[in-house]
């Protein structure tokens, strides 16, 4: 199977650096396909929010794959239920669902319909400009 890509979109901070703004972009989620989002967890900060738009006429649910990265994988799977309408989903447990190149996977529910983004905030020092 060949998964959908959803790039992790970052905000961008304001001249003062008091204010960050992201300017969404969604993806289509193509139900059959599932999808990967490439350096989900690059920055170790549980940053990482998945927002995902129920479209369907009913409840759907989100299968987030097990990683293969680390230890904590052997936990597996974990399917969560979606409402119709918008979820925010946060992962807590990193090390149970990074992959190697650290992304993540995800696979929806027979009949899924909506949309997909993630979001996340930088960690770390800027760079000089």
């Amino acid at each position: 199977m060949t998964r959908d890509t959803v790039n992790v979109q970052y905000p961008t901070l304001d001249h003062t650096e008091s204010v960050a703004n992201i300017g969404i972009t969604k993806t289509t989620v193509t139900q059959a396909n599932g999808v990967t989002i490439p350096d989900a967890f690059s920055n170790k900060n549980n940053s990482l929010f998945i927002v995902i738009d129920t479209t369907a006429s009913a409840k759907s649910s989100l299968t987030v794959k097990a990683g293969d990265a680390y230890p904590n994988s052997m936990l597996g799977d974990i399917t969560i239920e979606l409402p119709v309408g918008i979820s925010a989903i946060q992962i807590q447990d990193l090390s149970r669902f990074e992959k190697a190149d650290g992304s993540i996977d995800l696979d929806f529910a027979t009949g899924f319909t909506g949309t997909i983004f993630a979001v996340a905030k930088w960690a770390g020092v800027r760079e000089v400009e």
